[in-house]
């Protein structure tokens, strides 16, 4: 959506997770969490290999390999735990259900690195629309949530529109 910062974090892993060229993440078979192929991931997003183009409709194409400004799994899961994502323990079976090829094995179990399921309630499959209340918990940010205060996302500069 337009009026989405084609920049964050939120927005950039929208792209990912709606990918037909990314493999390594995925979302779960109710749509309302992500499926990350550990081992995949660092290779196809963190790596320095070539990445496949992704953007919206084509337009606008981002390599993989330039998304994030880490090549380190574990800060990719702090930026998830910034914006409020919650990592899921129990329940993973039967979520891989019309996952991507990349995340299924030849035998159509799960790929051989870890598996990482993470929900949020602002990150649904067809919902867009929620992306805007997916905030980076600074301690600014979590201090206007709990006073009731509005947190606005930074809207594109002039030169990402």
């Amino acid at each position: 959506p337009s009026f989405i910062n084609p920049n964050n974090f939120p927005a950039k892993l929208w792209l990912l997770v709606n990918s037909p060229c990314v493999h390594s993440i995925c979302w779960d078979a109710r749509g309302e969490g992500l499926l990350i192929d550990q081992q995949l991931f660092e290779s196809e997003l963190l790596g320095a290999g070539p990445g496949c183009a992704v953007g919206p409709n084509g337009d606008g194409a981002v390599e993989t390999a330039s998304l994030f400004k880490t090549k380190n799994f574990a800060s990719f899961i702090r930026q998830l735990n910034l914006y409020g994502f919650h990592k899921s323990v129990s329940g993973l079976e039967g979520s891989v259900e019309g996952a991507k090829p990349g995340l299924m094995g030849a035998a159509g179990d799960s790929s051989a690195g870890p598996l990482h399921h993470f929900h949020s309630p602002h990150f649904r499959r067809d919902r867009p629309d929620l992306l805007v209340h997916l905030k980076r918990l600074t301690r600014t940010n979590k201090a206007k949530l709990v006073a009731g205060l509005e947190v606005k996302s930074r809207p594109p500069n002039r030169c990402q529109q």
